[in-house]
């Protein structure tokens, strides 16, 4: 089968699998399905995995062209809206992987603009970045890798003042995740303490993959939006090429474990979704030396997803599921199950790969 004929019918298997989900979760939002049955554990607001099921679901109203599964769409979109104000980074991955597919949807435009304009009043100038928050439990002055993508891109939709945040966000994460001897893993979790400094936190632990892959996702993020001087571009292009390289996001495995450092951890097939994602917008960054070898893994990645962990008809299970996704590996909490983002991350490479959808508007 051609390329273009496997990533087809690998997004179509992925997009049907969504009609059969938007059935069973009803109001409620997907997190994590087993994988014996394809049964979903849900939730009722979304946590921060919502935007990825709004997400999916604009992927298919693109993909099949219907009203009814645009007005889906919108529907699970407008019950996003809660989030746009409330205290966390994650805020980002909420509403702009929510709205940006949503096109020539004024309601989701709107939602979007709200949340940009929240999310730029909540940039701390003292830590130069926005908390992680307290809307999701913990401590709320930390900075997590999880914190950065899509917030890059949602500051920046809201004019001067909000991509000048955006750069200071994603400038202080490299300041404290990256290693300052230019070497090794990043850490990717910290706290602001009682001594008014940055103390790192143990878990995540460096090795983290899906950690390394946000990372990746938002320096992308920022050298397709960079246009000004206060997106430091040199800095971000020395930081793309540290994390390709310690990271073997290049030559290591096309699924990586979920901790780096431990071999036999269990797979994490959203992290390679992730990974795939930010390496297409790598590629489309103008005059980069890595875009032929990062389009190249993309697809490689993306087909070992579609030929090695995507359920196919005619088994037990339901077609369409992108399996041995990792939800939390320290807490043995659905490690081997098919996850809303990886889902989303997948169906959003294939529709790349395939033309349909440009990321840089996504």
């Amino acid at each position: 089968m051609t390329a273009m004929g496997w990533a087809d019918e690998a997004l179509g298997l992925v997009l049907r699998r969504a009609g059969e989900t938007a059935e069973q979760v009803g109001g409620r939002f997907p997190l994590y399905a087993e994988p014996a049955d394809g049964r979903w554990t849900t939730t009722g607001r979304g946590s921060w995995t919502g935007g990825f099921w709004a997400g999916l679901l604009w992927l298919r109203a693109g993909h099949t062209g219907s009203g009814e599964d645009r007005t889906a769409a919108a529907a699970v979109t407008a019950r996003l809206a809660p989030w746009a104000e409330a205290d966390t980074a994650t805020r980002g991955l909420i509403l702009w992987y929510g709205t940006a597919l949503a096109a020539g949807d004024t309601a989701a435009q709107a939602l979007r603009e709200r949340a940009a304009k929240a999310a730029a009043g909540a940039f701390d100038p003292a830590l130069g970045l926005v908390p992680w928050g307290a809307a999701l439990g913990g401590a709320r002055l930390r900075a997590r890798t999880d914190g950065i993508p899509g917030l890059v891109p949602l500051l920046a939709s809201a004019g001067p003042e909000g991509q000048a945040a955006a750069a200071a966000h994603l400038h202080r994460h490299l300041d404290l995740c990256l290693p300052r001897e230019g070497a090794g893993r990043p850490r990717p979790a910290w706290r602001w303490d009682e001594a008014h400094r940055w103390t790192a936190e143990a878990d995540p632990a460096p090795g983290w993959t899906r950690g390394e892959a946000w990372l990746l996702l938002a320096v992308a993020d920022a050298l397709l939006l960079a246009d000004a001087q206060s997106w430091r571009t040199e800095r971000l292009t020395r930081a793309a090429e540290l994390l390709l390289a310690e990271c073997a996001m290049l030559v290591g495995p096309l699924v990586p474990p979920t901790d780096a450092h431990q071999a036999d951890s269990p797979l994490d097939t959203s992290a390679a979704a992730i990974t795939a994602v930010a390496l297409l917008k790598l590629a489309l960054v103008p005059g980069a030396a890595w875009s032929t070898a990062c389009a190249s893994r993309a697809e490689a990645v993306l087909h070992r997803l579609a030929h090695g962990h995507l359920t196919r008809p005619g088994g037990a299970r339901p077609a369409g599921m992108l399996l041995d996704g990792c939800y939390d590996a320290h807490s043995g909490t659905a490690v081997r199950h098919e996850l809303v983002w990886g889902d989303f991350f997948m169906a959003l490479g294939l529709a790349a790969l395939l033309g349909s959808v440009d990321l840089r508007r996504v």
